[in-house]
């Protein structure tokens, strides 16, 4: 059991050994992989923009009043029931008509997300489009058509804009510089696996040391190669 053992240690300095035999090979996968992540992510990926806009939730109408904590709390809870009628086809489909968009409803849902903020009875609508401006209109119309359709459907409280919607002209998608740093880790890992993968296949026999391992019996003499030497069979 022990020798089997013995015969089935890998040696990692003598795997590193064979990295470092390839390593420029190595840089080279890399390099490529990385000008391939961001080739790819800079001209071929479409980038993404949004724009986000919030509205604050009271479960009553009469916001003059002082607000209690049980009220806050009502509120809170209000805002994942208010997110599904901001994204009911009622409310989009009404956004599509307004803004003459072309798309349909299940397209624009994609675009939309509704989130709490921190768990408050804020809300925050956020819209993702191809194009800044776009994403600005069709969040910023969104505010407009759901205050009404939310009041209408629940029949209480209301809701009001906090933060009205703006122009990013930063795209949020695609992360260039993540996409090409990961390329390039894909890229060392994929080459460097391949010389692992064939230094564990390798089974030929190239030094006294391979015959001790793989044959497990102590290497007693060595025969010159003359050849290698400079001299004559």
């Amino acid at each position: 059991m022990e020798e089997n053992r013995d015969y089935d240690t890998i040696d990692l300095l003598e795997l590193l050994g064979v990295l470092r035999q390839h390593i420029l090979a190595l840089v080279l996968a890399t390099v490529l992989a990385a000008a391939v992540g961001f080739g790819v992510s800079k001209f071929l990926m479409t980038p993404q923009y949004e724009a986000s806009a919030l509205m604050i939730v009271n479960t009553r109408q009469d916001t003059t009043a002082n607000v209690t904590s049980d009220q806050l709390n009502s509120a809170s809870q209000l805002v994942s029931t208010y997110g599904i009628i901001i994204k009911s086809d009622t409310v989009l489909n009404e956004v599509i008509a307004n803004l003459g968009l072309g798309m349909s409803y299940s397209e624009l849902a994609s675009k939309v997300s509704v989130s709490a903020v921190d768990e408050t009875q804020v809300m925050k609508i956020t819209v993702t489009d191809a194009n800044p401006e776009g994403a600005r209109q069709v969040c910023e119309q969104i505010t407009q058509v759901a205050p009404d359709e939310i009041v209408e459907a629940v029949e209480a409280g209301s809701v009001k804009v906090i933060s009205a919607a703006s122009l990013n002209p930063n795209p949020v998608s695609p992360n260039v510089m993540r996409n090409t740093a990961m390329a390039g880790a894909l890229g060392l890992a994929a080459c460097a696996g391949l010389f692992v993968v064939q230094f564990l296949l390798n089974n030929k026999i190239n030094s006294e040391e391979d015959i001790a391992k793989q044959l497990n019996l102590p290497v007693i003499g060595v025969i010159p190669n003359y050849e290698q030497n400079g001299g004559k069979k």
